[in-house]
């Protein structure tokens, strides 16, 4: 019986789950729009990507294979959207969900990464480089992606696994 991926949201086990690093992909789940970002294999750098309007998984998962497959990428972070209180609800519960998907599709390790705070962050981040309201409309998605991508590397740097 071939072993399912992990899924997980802890970074020490999800290291242990990539011994040799590797580049990583994260996504950030919204309704309309999942913001993409991506990592060197040494996990240094999160870097922003694109934005795909969000569609039936079938077409989600054919544009995420395509840059998983370009980019050699050997493990998945996903935003997960606790409340504030750190309780989890429908969205939640969805992004879950959309790492089963991943995990099975892809068969790589995902980490469900908390992401509190990312939009307001990566908001911040492009106020802070005048970056004009139209702009960060088109972008704020990638750029929340990235915040969540480099707390888990950073997590994942800090880990001894």
């Amino acid at each position: 019986m071939v072993a399912k991926p992990l899924i997980t949201d802890s970074a020490a086990a999800f290291g242990e789950a990539l011994p040799d690093g590797g580049a990583l992909i994260a996504l950030d789940l919204g309704t309309k729009t999942i913001g993409i970002a991506t990592c060197d294999a040494g996990w240094r750098f999160a870097t922003p990507g694109k934005t795909l309007a969000r569609g039936k998984w079938g077409r989600d998962r054919d544009e995420l294979a395509k840059q998983i497959a370009d980019r050699s990428i050997k493990g998945v972070v996903i935003g997960l959207p606790r409340n504030m209180d750190g309780s989890e609800g429908p969205r939640a519960q969805s992004a879950r969900a959309y790492a089963r998907n991943c995990s099975e599709a892809f068969a790589l390790p995902v980490l469900l990464w908390d992401e509190r705070w990312s939009t307001q962050s990566a908001e911040r981040d492009l106020i802070g480089q005048d970056t004009s309201r139209r702009k960060r409309a088109e972008v704020i998605d990638s750029h929340a992606s990235a915040v969540i991508l480099q707390g888990a590397i950073d997590a994942l740097a800090g880990s001894a696994f």
